[in-house]
């Protein structure tokens, strides 16, 4: 029998470096009342949303992650030749074959390197992170590239008034590897298939595949093929949310070692202004404890919203490199993934630098009528 090698690695992991990408094109409510039987204040109060961006003309999610995960590298100042794993979070890359990560990972200079994908919607950064932080722990990796994006505009109907005004796109990554003192808990995950039909696609996709087969040569007037577009039934995923989600918060609290008291800033992933402001009442966090906000203005970037909502409380000094911070993605699955952990440092490098002046394009063709004068 072989006497096999046992890895062992670093104990200690944390977030290093942070960059993030956020599409040219803001779209405001009123732009969306275009295409959508709805009102900026109708939108804001149930939401919190007032902005959203979305890829328009040449970006796309290669962009996105890519743009974030070099930032990422540049403001974490680690040696490119250092990083051996990249774990991209996300449940919009437009193919089954091949899996983004391997592109991202050559985009950026580090071809040849472990690279997958962790599909778990808007719970799939925390999964992400947890998934690298725990091979580094293991070995199997010294420093890792973590990345959460979304073109979630891609899949969606303007016009709902269940989705068509949440979603946004975008992208977050953090550069993390081996520190004296830990500075990324255990995750603490779960999930509930039993609402899994709660946020998901209106037709699977071989379903849709044949459905385009049969409709060939028809009529698109009289016979359309439709678009498979993403849908959610907000009072079930608000019902979920309100038992679910405080345990999960009390559990990543207690498994962190951390207390109550040790928390400086609150990241919930950035679903709904009301289901946040909930969270941290239930909680019992102070008032005045500063919370992501990054919804107002990004919208639900999925498992962009995270890295996203850090790198803006970072960038405009809502918070600071060694808060604690606690973490929480919830969403498809239905899922959540929760962490405790230390900010890295404030990016030298943010995503909006330049930003107004970004080049921008049209928007997707089923999106045009939010353009309409």
């Amino acid at each position: 029998m072989a006497n096999l090698a046992t890895p062992s690695g670093h104990q200690n992991v944390s977030m290093l470096g942070i960059g993030a990408c956020r599409p040219g094109r803001l779209i405001s409510n009123d732009d969306l009342c275009k295409v959508m039987d709805s009102s900026d204040q109708w939108i804001y109060e149930r939401s919190g949303v007032r902005n959203r961006r979305w890829i328009s003309g040449d970006e796309d999610l290669r962009f996105l992650a890519k743009t974030a995960a070099e930032r990422a590298i540049v403001n974490s100042g680690v040696d490119r030749s250092k990083i051996d794993l990249l774990v991209l979070g996300t449940s919009s890359w437009p193919y089954n074959t091949p899996h983004g990560a391997p592109i991202v990972a050559s985009d950026v200079g580090l071809n040849g390197i472990p690279a997958f994908d962790v599909s778990a919607g808007c719970g799939g950064f925390g999964y992400a992170l947890g998934v690298a932080a725990d091979a580094i722990r293991a070995g199997s990796a010294t420093y890792a590239v973590v990345i959460g994006a979304e073109t979630m505009s891609v899949g969606l109907d303007p016009a709902d008034r269940s989705t068509g005004f949440i979603f946004g796109d975008g992208a977050g990554a953090v550069v993390i590897g081996p520190t004296e003192e830990n500075g990324i808990s255990p995750i603490v995950s779960g999930s509930d298939g039993e609402n899994a039909e709660a946020i998901a696609q209106n037709i699977d996709t071989v379903s849709y595949m044949a459905r385009a087969v049969e409709y060939q040569g028809k009529d698109p007037e009289t016979d359309p093929v439709g678009r498979m577009v993403i849908y959610m039934e907000g009072p079930r995923v608000f019902r979920w949310a309100a038992v679910t989600l405080p345990k999960a918060l009390t559990t990543s609290l207690s498994e962190s070692g951390a207390a109550l008291d040790d928390i400086d800033v609150f990241i919930p992933h950035q679903a709904n202004a009301r289901i946040s402001e909930l969270l941290k009442k239930n909680l019992g966090l102070p008032d005045d404890l500063p919370m992501a906000g990054d919804i107002e203005n990004t919208g639900n970037t999925s498992a962009g919203s995270i890295p996203l909502a850090i790198e803006e409380m970072l960038a405009t000094g809502k918070a600071k490199g060694g808060d604690t911070a606690l973490l929480l993605g919830f969403g498809a699955g239905l899922s959540y993934a929760g962490a405790v952990v230390t900010l890295p440092p404030a990016p030298k490098v943010t995503s909006f630098e330049g930003l107004d002046e970004q080049p921008s394009g049209a928007l997707a063709a089923h999106l045009a009528g939010v353009d309409a004068d």
